[in-house]
């Protein structure tokens, strides 16, 4: 893991002056944007260097797949955002998840996860681990008794996203933090619904954060990439070595693309947080709603959590319309602003229909015990002018 040093540490500094100035390694032409380095390898003045970097002893890169100067500046800038020791970035927010959860498990280990996950977490859970001898138990992420009572001696993982995917549940960190140490395991929580500006999971108890970075780091719709962020120890032990073996490396472009959104991502979920939040209060009494759920509101069901351990609501609102699928189909083919796709975090509104696309795989009982009805509909609030997107909706309801 021997890189070159970065500059000075910026971690005295507030979030938004850490986004624009952490982990900047300028070359020697000094430039003011960082650079971009476009190369898979590197060489070395004399066989003794190359020996002593790949033992480590010499400070520098061996090779991209296992680091890079632009992949070592986004890491650092994540990890002064963060208030990580370390951390490693993956070529997608999937290849991140997957590394955190499977490389320091072992066959007959146990892991115990909230069953409200976005699908692909959820096929790791359920699919791909006990492949491999891991067992696996999902839980009501909002009932702390469950996790209590999942934790077995082999339990080594917890995992969790908050606020949930797509109905914005917020789970309580802390207290899950609390069960899985005294069981002996750790906290891996999924932080992309929150982002780092509305919530800092480590501070709370977590012990692994991971991102998809594709969402609000990009904010764009440009590239793909992830994060993992945890301990020195950690990150050395289990996700260095299997990433550098495995191979699911970001690229050095992806990376540079993430660092430059990195530097608007306050300003970015400002702004669509307040967005989303003016949409919440026009469509919580719209009559063709039936259920609005918003993390920032006071009627959320976990208001008082919210409110605890989160310095913000979010830039995603959820909504039923009443009539089920019929009616959202609707409401979505008839938006002019808000486009129909699975992503979010975007600069440009983004509008999906959970029960047929990121939660299709889900047997329709199990979706209906998450609140994923065939009228829910999940909003991601853009940059555009709250008053185009409120006045887009309400005419799309019309249909309904």
């Amino acid at each position: 893991m021997s890189e070159v040093p970065m500059s000075k540490s910026t971690t005295n500094y507030r979030p938004e002056t850490r986004l624009v100035h952490s982990g900047t390694l300028r070359s020697q032409y000094g430039e003011t944007s960082e650079a971009l380095f476009l190369t898979q390898g590197y060489v070395y003045d004399t066989a003794e260097q190359c020996e002593a970097r790949f033992k480590g002893e010499d400070p520098g890169f061996i090779y991209s797949r296992y680091s890079n100067p632009t992949i070592a500046m986004f890491e650092r800038r994540m990890i002064e955002l963060e208030g990580a020791e370390a951390a490693r970035s993956a070529a997608t927010g999937m290849a991140a998840v997957t590394t955190a959860i499977l490389a320091p498990l072992k066959a007959g280990d146990h892991v115990v996860a909230s069953r409200a996950l976005f699908g692909s977490c959820l096929y790791v859970i359920q699919d791909l681990l006990p492949r491999y001898g891991i067992e696996t138990t999902l839980v009501d992420g909002l009932d702390l008794d469950q996790w209590q009572r999942a934790v077995r001696p082999n339990t080594k993982t917890f995992f969790l996203e908050s606020p949930t995917n797509p109905t914005l549940d917020v789970l309580d960190i802390p207290g899950i933090a609390e069960i899985a140490h005294k069981g002996g395991a750790r906290l891996v929580v999924d932080n992309v619904f929150a982002t780092p500006i509305w919530q800092s999971p480590l501070a709370l108890g977590a012990d692994v954060v991971v991102y998809s970075a594709t969402k609000h780091i990009d904010g764009q719709g440009r590239c793909l990439g992830g994060i993992i962020l945890s301990s020195e120890a950690f990150i050395a032990e289990h996700i260095h070595n299997f990433m550098r073996q495995t191979g699911p490396s970001i690229s050095p472009f992806n990376a540079w693309v993430l660092l430059k959104g990195l530097e608007t991502l306050g300003v970015r979920v400002r702004a669509q947080t307040d967005t989303a939040a003016r949409i919440a209060d026009v469509l919580a009494s719209h009559p063709k709603i039936s259920r609005l759920v918003f993390p920032g509101r006071a009627d959320h069901p976990q208001a008082a959590l919210v409110k605890k351990q989160m310095r913000g609501g979010s830039t995603l609102v959820g909504f039923e319309v009443k009539g089920g699928k019929a009616a959202a189909f609707r409401v979505l083919n008839e938006l002019k602003l808000a486009k129909i796709s699975n992503n979010l975090g975007d600069a440009k509104s983004l509008v999906t229909h959970p029960a047929t696309t990121t939660h299709q795989r889900l047997k329709p009982e199990d979706r209906a015990a998450l609140g994923i009805s065939e009228g829910f509909i999940r909003f991601s609030a853009g940059l555009e002018h709250a008053d185009d997107l409120i006045e887009d909706l309400t005419a799309a309801l019309e249909k309904a």
